[in-house]
């Protein structure tokens, strides 16, 4: 059954063209990718799909009772109340009902004349036959289990939401949609501010995702795990794929040779006809026949070739100065944040042409390890020496922010390169994008993408030595990450690298350093051979999520040993088992009486519930307050019992995984 129809749609921004003749069927258990350069609508085909915009021709049927959710790619600034109730509040009736049955319970309370006690419990009946059929028991379980899978901690949910940046509040905003679980889920790049193992679990769940999905994303390995269907704009117009990302540059190439070849077919028949008119359309013995050609070609359907292939265009980066092959070490640092300690004697050397990839969960100092080695936050103790003839630049969102509304493109670029000739810089330009009227564009009418590779072009116009990279791709189209990674790649000095797109890093970086308790290790060699190490198959769907995440990381993968080795290595580990289970006794025993205690608490749930759906109950106003009490009472303690439960397991996980 069709949940979204989109037939015939054009829209157009004043004198902008965005597309036409727009055609989609949006089915349960479809997921759709829509590709294409920024600016080219796709945003904008979102809004029409939620109504928000109208269309300039076409239609966009819904089907009725259809529940449509939307992500923007930025989120409204919240605060005032706690993360775990704004992730509630998406489930809308749950909420609704379980707010009404908390208020009932407090009228109940205070009620004294017999009628108005009867109204009450028939009204509270209803009402939690009602949540208990929409698994309202379990729905603040469901709502901790997603803030989980997108990086927030234990404790956190309790928090104020004002307390948190942007980024986090837009990973609120998921959770609350996710949680909301909609028929069709509209995502416009929900990547851009997750890290690695949050951007692991949510295409993992979106995988699975009952209903339809449409997402705006650039990121091919995200797209990969998630779409089974490709929508690309391009040229005005939506052509869709059937399969992911590799099977859509698969099949895009064949229909471009195909259509190039009809093209040469079509171009040799036409010239053939032009001769045939400009021979013959002067004698009267042929002229009926040339002006019959004539109305033939006018009335010709052209065939569009796709400008599929985009225009490689190459610029030699200028290369910085040679640096001492020292580039820049750590001794001892220590970085604190109020009483949250996040690095204590951290000590780190990089060495000269490494392109380093950090990785890890979030929070665990990322973009503060980066900042420290930028030489942009100050920290507590320690020293940080540069290598000699080191020069760094820091790219972070604040440069974008940095870019002078009033400057065009080409302007904004010579303040950061007046060494580069005129050519140059556009040459530059051209190498991010920018060409043609496109240079004379005031930096503030540019989209986020444009205004991220203008930024990026200043930055490599006059390239340091050491460059600190925190999420150069965000807002950037597949187009311009080809650009950034190439430029990345003749990139001649040092680099350190944070992104959530693991395309990047895989084709970028030849150092891992995986940063995790407080630490930062090093593994020489590119993201394969790190994976390697810790024993990640990365070609799994949902394998990074080894990769230093808070719940533990995969154990390494065995290597062919000899028989000495093996016999070794299975002392050891029978020697670590011993260990492991006389150290994991006291919280195995302590983890089944939790379990015991939660096993019986689900029975007097059961057992209460079923009471509480009994209309007899409501007879007596002293009996269902009882009940009513006993039931959130044993509410309570089956939500503190799961936690401890989920706290021993992840306790026993590590000492039950072979070493």
């Amino acid at each position: 059954m069709s949940l979204v129809n989109i037939s015939g749609v054009a829209k157009s921004h004043g004198a902008q063209f965005l597309f036409s003749d727009v055609s989609l069927q949006v089915s349960a258990g479809r997921r759709v990718a829509i590709v294409g350069a920024n600016g080219t609508g796709k945003t904008t085909l979102l809004e029409i799909i939620t109504g928000e915009q109208q269309a300039d021709a076409g239609a966009v049927a819904r089907g009725k009772d259809v529940v449509i959710g939307y992500l923007r790619q930025e989120v409204a600034e919240l605060r005032g109340h706690t993360v775990l109730a704004e992730v509630l509040a998406g489930a809308g009736t749950i909420s609704g009902i379980g707010r009404r049955l908390t208020h009932i319970e407090l009228e109940l309370a205070e009620a004294s004349e017999e009628s108005e006690l009867s109204e009450l419990m028939d009204e509270y009946g209803r009402l939690q036959h009602r949540f208990e059929q929409l698994g309202g028991w379990s729905i603040e379980a469901e709502a901790r289990r997603i803030l989980a899978g997108l990086g927030f901690a234990e404790g956190d949910a309790e928090r104020d939401i004002g307390e948190y940046s942007g980024g986090w509040m837009m990973r609120v905003a998921l959770a609350r949609l996710l949680l909301a679980n909609p028929d069709v889920l509209l995502l416009d790049e929900p990547s851009n501010h997750l890290d690695l193992a949050s951007v692991e679990w949510l295409q993992n769940f979106l995988a699975d995702y009952a209903g339809a999905v449409i997402l705006v994303s650039h990121d091919r390995d995200f797209i990969n795990v998630v779409a089974n269907r490709i929508a690309e704009l391009r040229d005005g117009t939506l052509t869709e794929y059937v399969g992911d990302y590799a099977d859509f540059v698969d099949q895009r190439e064949t229909r471009i040779a195909e259509r190039e070849r009809q093209a040469r077919v079509q171009g040799r028949e036409i010239v053939r006809i032009e001769r045939f008119i400009e021979r013959f359309r002067y004698k009267k013995n042929k002229a009926k026949q040339a002006q019959s050609k004539i109305k033939y070609l006018e009335r010709m359907e052209r065939v569009e070739v796709p400008g599929s292939r985009t225009k490689s265009i190459r610029f030699r980066f200028p290369q910085p100065p040679r640096s001492g092959r020292t580039v820049i070490s750590l001794s001892g640092v220590t970085k604190r944040y109020g009483e949250h300690t996040v690095y204590d004697g951290l000590s780190l050397a990089l060495e000269r042409g490494q392109k380093i990839a950090l990785i890890g969960p979030n929070g665990a100092g990322k973009s503060t390890l980066l900042k420290i080695l930028a030489g942009a936050l100050e920290f507590e103790g320690g020293s940080r020496e540069l290598g000699h003839n080191v020069r760094v630049a820091y790219f972070a969102q604040h440069q974008i922010e940095a870019l002078n509304p009033a400057n065009t493109v080409l302007e904004e670029l010579e303040t950061a390169a007046p060494r580069l000739s005129s050519a140059e810089q556009r040459r530059l330009l051209g190498a991010f994008l920018f060409s043609g009227d496109d240079i004379r564009k005031p930096v503030d009418v540019l989209s986020g993408g444009e205004q991220t590779r203008l930024a990026l072009a200043k930055l490599l116009a006059d390239p340091a030595n050491l460059l600190c990279l925190d999420e150069p791709t965000n807002h950037l189209d597949i187009a311009s990450r080809d650009i950034l990674e190439d430029a990345l790649n003749e990139f001649g000095g040092t680099l350190v690298l944070i992104t959530h797109d693991r395309y990047l890093i895989r084709t970028v970086a030849d150092t891992i350093i995986e940063v995790s308790g407080g630490t930062a290790t090093l593994y020489p060699g590119d993201f394969e051979s790190y994976a390697e190490s810790r024993g990640i198959d990365i070609e799994r769907p949902g394998a990074t999520e080894g990769v230093a995440t808070p719940r533990g990381v995969v154990p390494p993968a065995p290597r062919r040993e000899s028989g000495s080795e093996a016999a070794a290595r299975k002392r050891s580990e029978a020697e670590a088992r011993n260990r492991r289970h006389a150290a994991s006794r006291e919280v195995q025993a302590t983890a089944e009486r939790v379990e015991a205690d939660l096993a019986a608490t689900a029975a007097e749930l059961a057992e209460l519930t079923e009471r509480l759906g009994d209309p007899a109950s409501y007879q007596d106003p002293a009996l269902i307050r009882d009940l009513v009490e006993r039931h959130n009472r044993a509410l309570d303690r089956s939500v503190t019992l799961e936690a401890e439960r989920e706290r021993f397991a992840r306790e026993l996980d590590p000492a039950e995984t072979p070493s």
